[in-house]
């Protein structure tokens, strides 16, 4: 009941949206004088500019970087800046810019192309002080050489602003994607990111003040006319004399705040620009869990994950700290300076002494930051600190090669050094707030004992959500009932994340096992909810009651806008394509996958999963030629070698296919299942011998695969070696402990040797 009462008083709320308007900023700036001050010059201010003098602060005087043997040249021309660098066709063009973008540590400038695009140039402006390195042209990929088209090339679609940037550099964006055409009519109705893209439209709240001012207010409350960002309001931190530890006044238990700035400061997919602040995060959002290459094992950011992330896997976040209990939203800065923002509540002299940091007064590790929020370095010259407040842990570091914050300084040093420090100075190896480090390794590299590590992860209560839904998306293989049952529980769980986490771990699974998810197309978050529409949208329709259809048909019908909104993309034309697939409708299918080669030829998935499908239908020969077509433009793709593999084999031109599956298992060494399967085709060729020394090295990389053991028990019992069999027996028994499938086949290989 609460799914359809939310999921109703969504759509309310929804279409009550449709009546507000953004006003812009001068309206606002009548009555908040003082917030509009603060934010004037402010980076949100500045996030995009039109080029001109004064917004412009690259050197366009004829200045030129030579990059990997390229030269771009920067200059002015009737008034206005341009660009000669290489362009689509692999040749130079003049092109000018339009735009700046963001102010510091960097500028990038913005290139309009014909279709409706504006194109981000992939050598920006260092915009530090020259003693910092700065006052400078610089390549965002400084030893790579980008060809014209790649899709990191400055014209691909990875540096088109319309999908990747626009929506978080201007107020009320609209992309305005002509999915007939491909072409784009964005617009916005303020350049920059202005009062209304945190709060919300303001019109309704325009004519309360009036009615207000007038004598005749409305019968509206204030707060349901813009999002009132306020959870600071008569809020204050006490601390406790015995611990020392800060505590909230008042539990933070809205997350309005975090949930408007997470909308930019998050690394995630969007679903729709039909959206504004004070609507569910999750209604257009989908976050990204700590996932490779995104995250560390630990949580650390590993690639631009953009704050929220690692905010919400802190122990800050789970204390009620919100993102302007440090950052004052309106100038975009800190309250106070440095290390002064972390004694708003803690004990500036319990924190700030040597018994706690054992350094040396102005050194890095005397202060918060640098051990609590190390900091990694993006796009150059970005450095960014990582909101996770961390204790430093090199430990992780000797055990699973996570950074740790004492190396980072000490970097002449090795962990271990670091670790025996740490110890030394505590008395004991600290370990923090977040202890899912060995959990999510495990789960990643597929070790022994993942499945439990996992389990205890997901349901630990005491853990961040964002580590147990990761977690609950890697548990891939659901083969027991402890497993089952955490699942259920996932997928009824109060946090939506816990929720897509669960339908993650799904995605794999048989159509029987995915029809768990089906309660979920009731779900009050749109990304949960359209999320399990797609996992039970290829079931059997004779299964379910007319109500449940229409339901289902709606979620569905909500997963293919989505896609649709985002159709400028080869991604979203495959999760199309799988989706026509499921429900058999074989003909869109195709044309969304062939879509996505259009739109970028070197794609792999979409040739994988359209040779794939062809071959479902019979036609091998079609897949094969695509497959083929696909290797010639990706000619080190090793999930095209394995998949022209397995085509082959299914056309019974075994021999054909080993040379390429053996290819397939060359390019991706950490690929188990390339390993076995290219075993298992030398193994049908009379190669036992090869496919036994394949499969060694294959067990060094994966030691705890039960696939590759149990091959290898095969082989060599055939083979007639009989103790080499019974060693790789009894290594499945210590990861299976107790199995009485595994007990019995050490029996039978025992009585088989003893009559030897």
């Amino acid at each position: 009941m609460r799914l359809w009462l939310a999921a109703i008083l969504g759509m309310m709320l929804a279409s009550s949206a449709c009546a507000l308007e953004y006003t812009g900023r001068a309206v606002c700036a009548s009555c908040h004088e003082k917030e509009d001050r603060l934010w004037a010059g402010s980076h949100h201010d500045l996030a995009m500019q039109e080029a001109r003098e004064g917004t412009v602060l690259g050197d366009f005087s004829s200045a030129s970087l030579t990059h990997q043997g390229v030269t771009t040249r920067f200059f002015r021309k009737d008034g206005r800046f341009m660009v000669s660098t290489e362009g689509a066709d692999g040749r130079m063009h003049d092109y000018p810019i339009r735009y700046s973008f963001g102010v510091y540590p960097l500028q990038q400038y913005l290139v309009p192309m014909e279709d409706g695009r504006l194109q981000v140039l992939d050598i920006a402006w260092d915009s530090r002080s020259r003693e910092a390195g700065g006052q400078r042209w610089f390549h965002l990929h400084p030893d790579e050489r980008i060809r014209a088209g790649d899709p990191l090339h400055w014209t691909g679609p990875n540096l088109n602003w319309n999908y990747m940037c626009a929506d978080c550099h201007s107020t009320n964006l609209r992309k305005g994607l002509d999915a007939s055409t491909g072409v784009y009519r964005t617009t916005w109705s303020e350049m920059d990111v202005s009062c209304e893209a945190c709060h919300g439209p303001g019109s309704l709240h325009r004519e309360w003040a009036l009615a207000l001012a007038a004598g005749k207010p409305m019968d509206v409350p204030r707060k349901g006319l813009t999002v009132v960002l306020d959870e600071r309001k008569g809020v204050h931190w006490l601390v406790d004399d015995e611990t020392g530890q800060p505590r909230r006044s008042v539990a933070n238990e809205r997350r309005t705040e975090i949930e408007v700035c997470a909308r930019c400061h998050s690394r995630r997919s969007q679903l729709t620009d039909d959206w504004h602040p004070g609507q569910p995060f999750l209604d257009a959002y989908r976050p990204m869990l700590l996932d490779e290459p995104l995250y560390h094992a630990d949580g650390q950011a590993r690639d631009e994950n953009y704050v929220w992330g690692s905010f919400v896997q802190s122990r800050m976040y789970q204390a009620g700290v919100t993102c302007s209990d440090c950052h004052d939203p309106h100038r975009a800065d800190l309250r106070l300076p440095g290390e002064q923002v972390c004694y708003q509540c803690h004990r500036e002299n319990r924190y700030a002494s040597r018994q706690h940091h054992f350094h040396d007064e102005g050194k890095a590790g005397a202060g918060c930051i640098e051990c609590h929020m190390p900091a990694t370095t993006f796009m150059g010259v970005d450095r960014r600190h990582d909101h996770g407040f961390r204790i430093p842990r090199p430990d992780l570091t000797v055990s699973l090669g996570v950074p740790n914050a004492c190396n980072r300084c000490h970097s002449n040093e090795s962990a271990q050094w670091a670790l025996e420090k740490v110890e030394d100075w505590y008395g004991h190896r600290p370990q923090g707030y977040q202890r899912f480090a060995q959990a999510l390794h495990k789960g990643r590299q597929g070790q022994p004992g993942s499945l439990e590590a996992l389990l205890d992860l997901a349901g630990d209560v005491s853990q961040p959500v964002i580590a147990r839904a990761t977690a609950l998306g890697l548990l891939r293989s659901i083969r027991n009932m402890a497993v089952l049952t955490l699942m259920q529980r996932a997928l009824e769980a109060e946090d939506p994340l816990l929720r897509l986490g669960a339908l993650k771990a799904l995605v794999s699974a048989s159509p029987r096992m995915r029809l768990m998810a089906f309660p979920l197309v009731w779900d009050e978050r749109k990304a949960v909810r359209i999320e399990a529409a797609r996992m039970v949208a290829g079931y059997p329709r004779d299964g379910f009651e007319p109500g449940q259809i229409r339901v289902l048909d709606a979620a569905i019908e909500e997963y293919i806008q989505s896609q649709e909104f985002n159709g400028d993309r080869p991604e979203a034309q495959v999760n199309l394509g799988d989706l026509y697939q499921d429900m058999k409708k074989f003909e869109q299918a195709e044309a969304a996958y062939r879509k996505a080669i259009r739109l970028q030829p070197r794609f792999v998935p979409a040739y994988v999963n359209l040779a794939q499908m062809l071959s479902s239908r019979g036609r091998e020969t079609d897949a094969v030629g695509l497959l083929r077509s696909g290797i010639g433009q990706v000619p080190a793709s090793a999930v095209l070698y394995h998949t022209l593999g397995l085509s082959l084999v299914r056309s019974r031109k075994v021999a054909q296919a080993v040379p390429l599956l053996g290819r397939a298992a060359d390019l991706d060494k950490d690929n188990m299942r390339y390993t076995y399967v290219y075993a298992v085709a030398l193994h049908s060729l009379g190669k036992t011998d090869k496919a036994l020394s394949v499969l060694s090295e294959g067990l060094a990389r994966h030691p705890g695969s039960i696939d590759l053991l149990l091959l290898l028990v095969a082989y060599n019992q055939e083979k007639g070696d009989l103790e080499q069999a019974l060693l790789h027996a009894h290594k499945i028994q210590e990861i299976l402990p107790g199995n009485p499938d595994v007990k019995g086949l050490i029996r039978k290989l025992e009585a088989g040797s003893s009559r030897d």
